[in-house]
């Protein structure tokens, strides 16, 4: 605590009171409650708590106590719960100002929470720090004098990273969504019999890039794709807060993925000659160009439906691992017992296609999932027995984590909605000016 004075400090949560040393509210669990311990002068106090009291020391905040007292039940026991006979969406904005989450509920809390917020399609999104607060009033009275370039950067780095900030994003999004359809329409084309050129060239031959394939329209438009790709890239690079944490995205290494095939067998073709045998070979650069599929992950970037998958599958790892593992088992037991019945037994009737327990592997994944392709299939009574057991095992099985990932779903859903929308009201509000 670098203001006040006196070993103690005292937080009055709507009219109760409690006295914390100052060590302890250097680590405290709450965020809201540690910030206090950097404050420098009154002004930084004032904007973490809503009054002070200079001669005892104490802070106040216009806050819900019940609800502060079941906190800090959390603080000390590690279990935080709704309180009783209050609105869950209540509780959870009272999390949200003390810097708690959803995750930090118990689970049968979390499911409750889950459920509200699907039926009233609210989500509370964290307050950010004040010098954090682009545009705000405490952002600005706590800029540095040589906060204009930074105010610049940061209305570049919104510009390109939120779609929906401002009209410029909008502009740049719907541009660079044309790109990317552009782009995956030549690649689907390209493999098409009449895209070809006129003489009856290998698909090695086609997979080259020399300089007469650049000159066709595929290749130009190819080209400029390319280039409006790289460039977005670097700009949102120069831009970027952090450039080690840029570097580490999924998206920007699934653009680094799709843009650096076409340089690389640009530079293949100039090093290595257009009839060198690695020419010939053709198989790199096909898969190369094939990894300009990656593109259409890039629309991530712009629609809420594949941003909500995304980080659904990033909170949900574990049940998603859990899932995996389910499978293998059952596919291990079921594999190794349909080959047993199928051919390892001199029954006389020896089915062919479960010659192996690999083989026998494939069988088991299609009847678990309730695909069914009818390549392969029991011809014994015990396999047909064994075979309606796998599938209702696989439905089982399948549908036991389901309900996590649901849930997470919906929450993730509900969070990029509200900040799509919170993006939305700014965008207005330009309008307006």
């Amino acid at each position: 605590m670098n203001f006040g004075r006196g070993p103690s400090v005292v937080l009055n949560v709507g009219g109760t009171r409690y006295s914390f040393s100052r060590e302890v509210l250097k680590d405290f669990p709450l965020r809201r409650v540690s910030r206090l311990h950097g404050c420098l002068s009154e002004q930084d106090v004032l904007e973490v708590c809503d009054d002070y009291d200079r001669e005892r020391n104490e802070y106040f905040f216009d806050r819900h106590s019940e609800a502060f007292g079941f906190i800090m039940l959390y603080v000390r026991h590690g279990h935080l719960r709704f309180v009783p006979h209050m609105c869950e969406l209540s509780f959870y904005n009272e999390m949200i100002y003390w810097g708690l989450e959803g995750s930090h509920l118990d689970y049968c809390c979390q499911r409750r929470l889950d459920d509200r917020m699907s039926e009233t399609c609210t989500y509370y999104a964290a307050e950010e720090p004040p010098g954090e607060a682009a545009g705000g009033p405490e952002g600005t009275g706590r800029r540095p004098p040589a906060a204009e370039g930074g105010k610049w950067l940061e209305r570049m780095r919104r510009t390109f990273e939120e779609p929906t900030s401002s009209v410029a994003a909008q502009v740049l999004a719907t541009v660079s969504i044309l790109f990317v359809i552009v782009s995956m329409v030549v690649l689907c084309a390209s493999t098409l019999p009449e895209w070809r050129a006129p003489e009856n060239r290998s698909v090695e031959e086609q997979s080259r890039y020399t300089a007469e394939s650049v000159r066709e329209p595929s290749g130009i438009i190819e080209a400029i794709c390319i280039g409006w790709f790289t460039a977005e890239c670097i700009v949102r690079f120069i831009v970027s807060k952090n450039k080690c944490e840029f570097v580490r995205r999924p998206l920007n290494i699934i653009d680094l993925l799709a843009i650096t095939p076409y340089y690389i067998s640009v530079l293949m073709t100039v090093f290595t000659g257009e009839n060198s045998q690695l020419q010939r070979a053709g198989v790199t650069l096909r898969v190369l160009r094939m990894m300009r599929i990656f593109w259409v992950i890039k629309l991530a970037r712009h629609f809420i439906g594949l941003q909500t998958l995304g980080l659904t599958l990033k909170r949900c790892y574990r049940e998603m691992v859990m899932l995996l593992v389910f499978i293998c088992v059952a596919m291990a037991i079921f594999s190794a017992l349909s080959q047993l019945l199928e051919n390892g037994l001199d029954l006389g009737t020896k089915n062919k296609d479960y010659a192996s327990i690999p083989a026998a592997c494939w069988w088991v994944i299609i009847s678990m999932t309730t695909v069914g392709y009818g390549d392969m299939c029991p011809i014994t009574v015990p396999g047909r027995i064994l075979g309606g057991i796998c599938v209702v095992s696989g439905i089982v099985l399948l549908a036991l984590p389901i309900t996590f990932i649901y849930h997470s779903f919906v929450q993730c859903y509900h969070e990029l909605k509200f900040r799509s929308a919170r993006y939305s009201r700014s965008l207005s509000a330009e309008f307006l000016n």
